[in-house]
């Protein structure tokens, strides 16, 4: 019989996974994949070069689903039941790639090199069996699924329940077409893929920026740089719509960043873009205690250190980095050469007050290099999330940040699209954040991945 025919769009994560699931499970199937750029280029730079695969935080699908601000409501079913993080954690074992847990509940190769995921998967691919091609103005060498890098997908034509898909190398001046069964759109945030999906059919959340920075205008904060505190944080406007987020704060030249400020710009995406990421941030720098024991701890030190000079730290039980402490009593207009004896009792009232609600105005968001994940995309109920089919166009699948998901820090956003995460570094001062844009990718990979092949087996009996 005449072989069967997958193209993927997109050598991503979620494409390259869902190719090699797609194969291992059929292997009369033939799976092409087309990338306009390098194979797996985000799984390679992400997490600073050492790959943040998954979270070993949150294996369960309810709390998984809930660090998604879109898509929270819709995967809590059987979408990560099927390929979660232990799944994802477990093949990865089995291909050569133990991982381990980090404390925050990052999971990392061993090796602490991303260049051994990347690996795994093309060498995976590699063994499956058919025709995996690399594709770079000529044919390198055929492999076990057909890889072309650098061609461009120009459209998708639906016909009698196959497609023609055209396509281009970048460095040539005509077009190619391939036939395939089944098409599975694993394109990221690329305009071309949006483009593609809403061709077939779908409609699209218009994309905007999601885990992004906070420009605050404060030249005392700025001197801050690179110092880290934690906190709990809310933007005024937003009080009633999204929850309080905590964890550590970080003073950039321009404003705000951190694990608590990234999260809570993902939630928030959307009502931000409408008021112009602008609006009145209030933190909270004693999370673990009430506005009263805050005051008592600042009597019982005015009492116990009575001529130490204020400036020379807080309470430790705050835990507050010295150097901000003394930028909290430049902002309550305090004297930095007074002893604590001297601070009258309104006075200390005042500084707990600041301690437990200080305000900072957002004036914008960080610059574009800063932003890590794009909100917006195809609607998750345009496909049917068991198998990533989507419900426009029939033999059509969709997966990874094509999909209107993406997750909060700590490596969501491949497990989604796989079940769908992508993790980057960001660093200022010497610190690391690390955000997991994978789990999703390796979800929805498996996920489409094993319907294709499972309708592509029963058309063959």
């Amino acid at each position: 019989d005449e072989k069967q025919t997958l193209v993927v769009v997109g050598g991503g994560a979620a494409g390259v996974y869902g190719a090699i699931w797609a194969k291992t499970a059929c292997k009369h199937l033939k799976v092409v994949v087309l990338e306009r750029g390098h194979f797996l280029s985000k799984v390679k730079i992400s997490g600073g070069g050492r790959c943040n695969v998954t979270t070993g935080l949150f294996v369960e699908p309810l709390p998984l689903s809930q660090q998604y601000p879109r898509g929270h409501k819709e995967l809590r079913g059987s979408y990560f039941r099927e390929h979660g993080p232990l799944e994802t954690a477990a093949w990865f074992h089995e291909h050569g790639v133990p991982l381990k847990t980090e404390e925050d509940g990052r999971m990392f190769p061993v090796t602490d090199d991303s260049g051994t995921v990347v690996e795994c998967l093309l060498n995976k691919a590699r063994r499956i069996g058919g025709s995996f091609g690399l594709f770079t103005g000529y044919v390198l060498e055929i492999l076990a699924v057909s890889l072309k890098s650098n061609a461009l997908v120009k459209d998708i034509v639906p016909l009698n329940g196959r497609f023609d898909v055209h396509f281009k190398n970048k460095n040539e001046p005509f077009s190619e077409k391939l036939q395939a069964d089944f098409a599975l759109l694993a394109t990221g945030s690329s305009p071309q893929g949006y483009k593609l999906a809403k061709e077939l059919g779908h409609d699209l959340v218009s994309p905007a920026p999601s885990l992004f920075t906070f420009k605050v205008a404060d030249s005392k904060l700025g001197e801050l740089a690179g110092v880290s505190v934690y906190c709990l944080i809310v933007i005024e406007q937003l009080c009633d719509v999204f929850p309080f987020q905590d964890g550590p704060l970080l003073v950039t030249h321009w404003g705000l960043s951190g694990p608590a400020v990234l999260r809570l710009s993902a939630w928030a995406a959307r009502d931000l873009l409408k008021v112009d990421y602008k609006g009145t941030l209030w933190v909270d720098f004693a999370p673990k205690f009430s506005l009263d024991e805050v005051k008592k701890l600042l009597v019982k030190q005015k009492t116990l250190s009575p001529r130490r000079k204020l400036d020379s730290g807080a309470p430790l039980v705050l835990q507050l980095v010295k150097r901000f402490w003394q930028y909290l009593i430049h902002r309550q207009d305090l004297n930095e050469e007074a002893v604590w004896y001297e601070l009258s009792n309104r006075q200390l009232g005042d500084l707990a007050g600041l301690l437990k609600r200080c305000s900072f105005q957002i004036s914008g968001k960080g610059e574009f290099k800063d932003e890590f994940v794009t909100a917006g995309g195809v609607p998750l109920d345009e496909v049917n999330l068991k198998t990533m089919e989507s419900k426009k166009c029939s033999n059509l699948y969709l997966a990874g940040e094509l999909l209107n998901v993406d997750g909060i820090t700590g490596g969501f956003n491949f497990q989604a699209s796989e079940s769908q995460s992508l993790e980057i570094s960001y660093d200022h001062g010497g610190n690391k954040w690390f955000l997991l844009l994978f789990q999703n990718a390796w979800t929805s990979g498996y996920l489409s991945g094993s319907a294709i092949a499972k309708k592509a087996t029963s058309r063959s009996l």
